[in-house]
């Protein structure tokens, strides 16, 4: 029996993406992992993806150990679909739930000396992003997640950095023409499964766990709903 396996669920962009992964970042091991990008909603296509990872890995629930979700930030309805999924897996299951941010995964995946930024598509020509750094082999957040155009990116940029994620494609004309900045490559922009179930390895091995009464996702910038409301107050 495999040991501390867990089923790792994104639905933060329009690709989504679930995996089995053992252990954590260092030594562990990911069993099974399935992307889809495609016009057919996160909701019509999830459960069914983890159904056949567990079939073809020859798993059952009993043998999962956690569910981690992307808490984003990222599509919103994407983000409530995968929140709401994990949800009701952790409490029909009587898992652990674990949740990471979309950023820290595509940072994750990036071993440079630069200094790394995350950026991902905001539409509304904004970005979501944070900052990183190697230290010890990790790749560790150096700063709060914010929302903000590209230009403005640029502009507080004083060292060279690496960019990784689809705000790469999405303003890569902009990243082209501006000094300091190195782009990933496209393998490395989208938020992979597999990397955030390793992730979550070393999350649940630290005992860092969600509430799943009242885990909520990362939005980091108000619903368009939310917005109008304010300017009718």
């Amino acid at each position: 029996m495999i040991e501390q396996v867990i089923l790792a669920i994104d639905t933060a962009t329009s690709c989504s993406s679930v995996a089995l992964a053992s252990g954590g970042r260092l030594q562990g091991k990911v069993l099974a992992s399935l992307e889809l990008d495609t016009k057919v909603t996160h909701s019509r296509k999830l459960l069914s993806s983890i159904e056949h990872l567990l079939k073809e890995t020859e798993l059952g629930w009993t043998d999962i150990a956690g569910v981690a979700v992307s808490l984003g930030p990222g599509s919103f309805t994407g983000l409530r679909i995968g929140m709401a999924t994990a949800k009701g897996l952790v409490m029909a299951a009587k898992v652990p739930l674990l949740g990471v941010s979309s950023l820290d995964v595509m940072a994750s995946s990036c071993l440079s000396s630069k200094l790394i930024y995350a950026v991902q598509d905001a539409r509304k020509r904004e970005v979501y992003t944070a900052c990183y750094r190697l230290e010890a082999g990790t790749v560790v957040r150096q700063s709060d997640y914010q929302v903000l155009p590209p230009e403005r990116l640029i502009t507080q940029l004083s060292e060279e950095v690496l960019l990784v994620g689809d705000g790469v494609a999405a303003y890569r004309e902009q990243w082209l023409a501006a000094e300091k900045i190195e782009l990933a490559p496209a393998v490395l922009n989208r938020v992979s499964a597999a990397a955030m179930g390793l992730m979550a390895g070393d999350m649940l091995e630290a005992g860092q766990l969600l509430d799943a009464e009242t885990a909520t996702p990362l939005y980091v910038r108000a619903s368009d709903a939310e917005l109008n409301l304010g300017k009718k107050v």
